[in-house]
């Protein structure tokens, strides 16, 4: 009996369109996190590249629960003595909603290189416009509303 490892012509990428409007930030990015790594998928390989293409709109109404939103800390050091920068969820919700999801997901996936080429499929929009209307055309595994199955 032998081991299946998917090729890359046997991957096949789908589009899942996730709206974040009112929704747990730790729960969401989880979900997201899975489907760019593709463990919902049965030719899962840990070693391989199987996820698929997540957009997630609405970023800026996203939820946290407790008092995160003024606890959470997102810390960046400039290499400088003296270069530490703190910055809170709220103000961070405020200037970059963006920047919430993606780092919460970053967080979640491989921090190696294939962890960076997951990374590279997810696109997180602000509003509930984005660009990539011809890609969920052709897929019809788009969710409206839900974080993923």
């Amino acid at each position: 009996m032998k081991t299946y490892a998917p090729k890359l012509k046997d991957i096949e990428r789908k589009w899942h369109l996730i709206d974040a409007d009112g929704q747990i930030l730790g729960r969401l990015c989880s979900q997201v996190a899975k489907l760019l790594i593709g463990k919902h998928k049965a030719m899962f390989t840990p070693n391989t590249d199987t996820g698929d293409f997540v957009i997630v709109i609405n970023a800026a109404r996203i939820r946290v629960t407790g008092k995160k939103a003024t606890d959470k800390s997102y810390y960046r050091y400039s290499g400088y003595p003296g270069g530490m920068r703190e910055t809170t969820l709220e103000e961070m919700l405020q200037k970059h909603p963006a920047r919430v999801i993606e780092h919460a997901v970053k967080g979640m996936l491989p921090h190696t290189r294939l962890g960076r080429a997951m990374y590279k499929k997810l696109k997180v929009y602000v509003g509930d416009k984005h660009p990539h209307q011809a890609q969920l055309a052709g897929s019809k595994d788009s969710e409206k509303g839900s974080a993923g199955k």
